[in-house]
C-alpha cells in the first residue's frame, strides 16, 4: 500500500524553504510518489548529527508535495532552517492518527504553531463542502504566516484582528457560529480550556496534542498521557495513539 511505503525512511528533496512570519519558516518537500495523509498526522525529519528525529505536523499536502511550518527552537530546527532548495533529507511518515472528519458544522481553533494542522484540516473541509469557521490566536500580527486562510484572527497585543487570547472569544464563537463539532490544536492550556468549554456546551471536540516526541512510533513511551477508556484511566502515547484525541477522553491535569 502507498501509505505503508512512506512509513519507511525515504530520501526526499527540499523544493522550497522560506521565512513566512517573524518567528516561523516553511519547508516544502517533494515526495517520490503521492501518499494519503490525514490532517493532524505528522512526519519526522532526520537532522544531521542528531540522534532523534524531529516531528512536525503537516501544514499542507498537494499531490506529491508536503509543507511543514516550524519555529526555530533548537539544534534540530536550526538544521532544518539551514537547508536549501535541492537538498536531500530523509523522513518517515505519515505518523499518528489524524482528525476524524465528520460532516458537521465545524469550528476550528488554533493557537501559535498549532495553526499548521488546522490550516490543513480547513482545506480538507472546504474540499468536502463542509461548513466551517477557522479562528486562530497569535501574540502579534508579525507571527501570522503569510498567505494563510484564516476567518477570525486574534492577537494578544491587538496589532491585528481582535485584541486578546483566542480563549477569550471561544464562547462567543460557539454562540454565534453554533458549531456541531470543534477541532483544535495549540498549547496544552488552550486545548484543556477549549475541551472543557465544549463539554459545557455539549459539543464534540477533537484535540491535536502537542508533546515532545522521541521515537515517534510509540516505543519509547516518552510522550505518554492519561486517557479514559471504558471507565478506566490508561496510558496513551501522543505519537502513536494520537496526536488527535477526543477532548472528552483526555485526563486534563
Amino acid at each position: 500500500m502507498i501509505q505503508e511505503k512512506i512509513k519507511k525512511i525515504y530520501k526526499v528533496k527540499v523544493s522550497r524553504i522560506e521565512k513566512v512570519s517573524s518567528n516561523s519558516h516553511l519547508i516544502e518537500i517533494d515526495l517520490p510518489f503521492e501518499i494519503d495523509i490525514k490532517a493532524g498526522q505528522f512526519i519526522s525529519i532526520y537532522c544531521n548529527g542528531l540522534t532523534l528525529r524531529r516531528p512536525f505536523s503537516v501544514y499542507y499536502h498537494s499531490g506529491n508535495k508536503i509543507g511543514i511550518l516550524f519555529k526555530e527552537r533548537g539544534k534540530g530546527t536550526s538544521y532544518i532552517k539551514s537547508l536549501r532548495t535541492g537538498d536531500l533529507i530523509d523522513i518517515t511518515g505519515p505518523l499518528g492518527n489524524g482528525f476524524n472528519i465528520k460532516n458537521k458544522k465545524s469550528l476550528l481553533i488554533g493557537a501559535g504553531i498549532g495553526v499548521a494542522p488546522m490550516a490543513f484540516l480547513k482545506s480538507e473541509l472546504d474540499k468536502r463542502g463542509i461548513e466551517n469557521l477557522f479562528a486562530c490566536g497569535f501574540l502579534n500580527k508579525n507571527e501570522i504566516p503569510n498567505n494563510i486562510n484564516i476567518d477570525k484572527i486574534y492577537t494578544d497585543d491587538g496589532s491585528y484582528g481582535e485584541t486578546g487570547s483566542v480563549l477569550n472569544y471561544t464562547e462567543r464563537l460557539i454562540n454565534q457560529f453554533k458549531p456541531e463539532i470543534i477541532y483544535t490544536c495549540g498549547p496544552y492550556i488552550v486545548l484543556k480550556t477549549i475541551a472543557k468549554t465544549a463539554q459545557e456546551y455539549g459539543i464534540e471536540v477533537q484535540v491535536a496534542m502537542e508533546k515532545v516526541m522521541a521515537c515517534g512510533i510509540g516505543i519509547c513511551r516518552g510522550c505518554v498521557i492519561d486517557v479514559k477508556k471504558e471507565g478506566k484511566i490508561v496510558n496513551a502515547t501522543v505519537c502513536k495513539d494520537g496526536p488527535v484525541f477526543s477532548g472528552s477522553e483526555v485526563v486534563w491535569q
